[in-house]
C-alpha cells in the first residue's frame, strides 16, 4: 500500500476483518496499544416456541471495527494482525475517517456499551411488531415502562382492541 502521501499523526481508520472476529481483531490491536472501537447494538430475537425475547449483542458494521494509528508507522503490522482482513483503502491509500464521526458514535454508546440506534418511541406512535408469535401486528403505544424498557401498545390490527406488554426492541416505528 502506498502510504507516502498519508500524515504521519494517528487517525481513526476502518478496518475489514475476517468473518466473525471483530472481537478478536479489536483485541489483537489492543494487545499492541491501539485504540481500538468495535460498536455493538443489541439485537432482539424472539423465541418461535416460547415467543420469549433474547438480546444477543452483534456488531453495529459486520466484519468493521475502528481502530486509531499512525499510517506510515505501523500499516503493516495492522494489515497482518490475526482477525484483520486488511485496512479499508481507497487508491492504493489506506483512507482516514474523521474524528467527528467516532466521536459521535461513541456519544452515542450507552451504560451497558451498546450503541443506541433508531428512533425514541413514545405514546400515540404507531409500531409493527418484528418477530415471535405476534409477527406483523400492529399497533399504537400506550405508555412506554421505562424501568423495564418495555411498552405497552394498543392492537389495532384485530377487532377486538387488546392491550400487550412487549419489549421496546422487539417492535418497529411506521409511518
Amino acid at each position: 500500500m502506498n502510504v507516502e502521501k498519508v500524515s504521519e499523526d494517528p487517525a481513526w481508520f476502518a478496518i475489514c476483518t475476517n468473518p466473525k472476529q471483530e472481537d478478536r481483531a479489536c483485541d489483537n490491536l489492543q494487545a499492541w496499544g491501539l485504540e481500538c472501537f468495535n460498536p455493538k447494538i443489541k439485537e432482539c430475537r424472539c423465541n418461535p416456541f416460547t415467543g420469549m425475547a433474547t438480546f444477543i449483542a452483534t456488531p453495529l458494521f459486520p466484519r468493521y471495527i475502528f481502530s486509531r494509528f499512525s499510517a506510515p508507522r505501523l500499516l503493516h503490522q495492522v494489515n497482518f494482525a490475526r482477525g484483520v482482513h486488511r485496512v479499508v483503502s481507497f487508491s492504493d491509500k489506506p483512507t482516514p475517517i474523521d474524528d467527528e464521526v467516532i466521536a459521535l458514535l461513541k456519544s452515542r454508546v450507552d451504560n451497558e456499551g451498546f450503541l443506541a440506534v433508531g428512533e425514541p418511541l413514545k405514546p400515540g406512535d404507531k409500531v409493527r411488531i418484528k418477530d415471535g408469535v405476534w409477527k406483523n401486528l400492529i399497533g399504537v403505544i400506550e405508555r412506554d415502562l421505562e424501568a423495564s424498557k418495555r411498552i405497552q401498545m394498543l392492537m389495532t390490527t384485530i377487532q377486538y382492541q387488546g392491550s400487550l406488554t412487549i419489549e421496546r426492541d422487539c417492535v418497529e416505528k411506521i409511518s
